[in-house]
């Protein structure tokens, strides 16, 4: 006959440490979520030096372009090549007036882009600039750019637009030729 084993059955708590389980989850959850909070707010710091470093987005710099008072380099002449780009093919005519222009470090220039919607419906459209080399930067200030708000078109609409700039008049020497690009994008939540 087969000796079987009568010991008692040792039962876990299985509820208890669930709970326990559930506690800790919940607490790693909580904390994973106020680091994240306390990140977006440590963003920003970091975002106002990257706009310092880069030139980009930085309001007080173009109040700064706007208000440049040195008088223009007279002996120097610096190409600005203007290029454009629709990524959303077919959705965009996006194009400058002109390929180049010879300016004056120190003096207020203006550019003109044509843009067109091809749609048969309106669309808010954004133009992103970038400019290069990189280290030039922050030597070309925009004073008025369509780039600074969200540009919304009606079905099939043309419009002109209009960057206004300064090449500053420190550019260093090495330094003969910019290039300012747009890109033309759909701006999220268009009507």
């Amino acid at each position: 006959m087969p000796v079987t084993d009568r010991s008692p059955l040792i039962v876990k708590d299985v509820t208890n440490d669930r709970e326990r389980s559930h506690r800790s989850l919940t607490r790693r959850l909580w904390l994973f979520a106020a680091c994240f909070f306390a990140f977006g707010f440590a963003l920003v710091p970091l975002y106002d030096v990257l706009c310092d470093v880069t030139g980009y987005g930085n309001r007080s710099r173009l109040v700064e372009a706007s208000t440049i008072v040195e008088a223009p380099v007279e002996n120097r002449s610096v190409t600005v090549e203007f290029v454009s780009t629709a990524p959303t093919f077919g959705s965009w005519e996006f194009r400058p007036e002109v390929g180049k222009i010879e300016v004056q470090p120190g003096k207020l220039y203006e550019a003109t882009f044509h843009a067109k919607n091809l749609r048969a419906q309106p669309i808010v459209a954004q133009a992103v600039p970038s400019i290069s080399p990189l280290q030039a930067t922050r030597y070309f200030q925009k004073t008025e750019c369509f780039c600074f708000t969200p540009q919304p078109f009606a079905a099939e609409e043309s419009r002109e637009f209009t960057v206004r700039f300064i090449v500053d008049p420190t550019l260093p020497n090495n330094i003969d030729r910019l290039t300012l690009g747009y890109a033309m994008y759909d701006a999220k939540g268009s009507s």
